[in-house]
C-alpha cells in the first residue's frame, strides 16, 4: 500500500513527469557542457603524460625510472577524490587558487597518466623482442625502431583497455561535482535538492551517464573491428 501510494498514485506519476520534464534538459546540458568535454580533454592530457611516463618506466635511466615509479605510485595508491580536494580546497592555503574546472582537468589527467601509463608500457612489453631486433637490423636506432615499428603494434594492443579507462573516465567526472564543476551529477545535485525527490533525479542522472557509455561503448567495439582487420593471423600488424 505505502509502495503503490508513493509510486503509482496519480498525483506522484504527475508529479515525477513535470520534474522529468524540467530536469532532462539541465542534465544533459551538464553532460554537453562539462562531462564530456571534461573527459576527452583530461583524457587526450593524460595520454601524453601516461607516454611519457611509461617510456620513463622502460628507460635505462634510474633517475626517469624513479621519478616515474613515484609518480605512478603516490597516484595508484590515493583515492582521486581526495588528489582532487588537494589540488581544489588544499592548494589555495598556499596561496594557489585554481578554478573548478582546471582543478579537475589537472587532477584527472594525472590520475589517467599513471593508470594509462601501465596500460602503454605493458603494451610496448608485449612486443615481442625480435620487433626490436628485425628493426635494428635494417638499421633503425631506438628512437626509429620505438616510433615506427614498436608503438603502432602496442597502440593496437593497448586500445581496448584504454578504451574501457575512458569509458570508466566518463563515470568518474561525477566527482567534479565535489569541487562545485557544473557537470552531470552537480546538476542532479542541484535539482533534487530544489524538490527532494532525490532517488527519482539521481537515478535520472545515472540514465544520462549509462547511455553516455552505451555509445562510447558501441564505438569501442567499432574500433576494435576496425583494427583487427589490419592484423594478421599471426597477431602482428599486417
Amino acid at each position: 500500500m505505502y509502495l503503490n501510494s508513493v509510486f503509482l498514485s496519480p498525483d506522484r506519476i504527475q508529479r515525477l513527469q513535470e520534474i522529468a520534464s524540467t530536469s532532462i534538459g539541465p542534465l544533459i546540458e551538464g553532460a554537453i557542457k562539462f562531462t564530456i568535454p571534461l573527459a576527452l580533454i583530461t583524457f587526450i592530457i593524460g595520454l601524453v603524460i601516461a607516454i611519457f611516463t611509461a617510456l620513463a618506466r622502460i628507460s635505462s635511466s634510474k633517475v626517469l625510472r624513479g621519478i616515474a615509479r613515484i609518480y605512478v605510485s603516490i597516484i595508484r595508491g590515493t583515492p582521486l577524490l581526495v588528489q582532487l580536494f588537494i589540488i581544489f580546497y588544499g592548494l589555495p592555503t598556499m596561496g594557489i587558487v585554481i578554478d573548478p574546472f582546471p582543478s579537475a582537468v589537472i587532477g584527472f589527467s594525472l590520475n589517467v597518466g599513471a593508470y594509462a601509463s601501465e596500460i602503454i608500457r605493458a603494451a610496448i612489453l608485449s612486443i615481442p623482442k625480435g620487433q626490436w631486433e628485425a628493426a635494428y637490423s635494417i638499421g633503425m636506432n631506438y628512437s626509429q625502431a620505438l616510433r615506427r615499428i614498436v608503438l603502432p603494434q602496442a597502440a593496437r594492443v593497448s586500445v581496448p583497455p584504454l578504451s574501457n579507462s575512458f569509458i570508466g573516465l566518463v563515470k568518474d567526472t561525477s566527482l567534479a561535482a565535489t569541487i562545485l564543476v557544473a557537470e552531470t551529477f552537480r546538476r542532479a545535485q542541484e535539482i533534487a535538492s530544489m524538490n527532494y525527490e532525490f532517488l527519482f533525479v539521481y537515478s535520472m542522472a545515472a540514465l544520462v551517464y549509462w547511455v553516455i557509455s552505451f555509445i562510447l561503448s558501441i564505438i569501442q567495439g567499432r574500433i576494435e573491428v576496425r583494427l583487427d582487420r589490419f592484423v594478421g593471423k599471426s597477431g602482428g600488424l599486417s
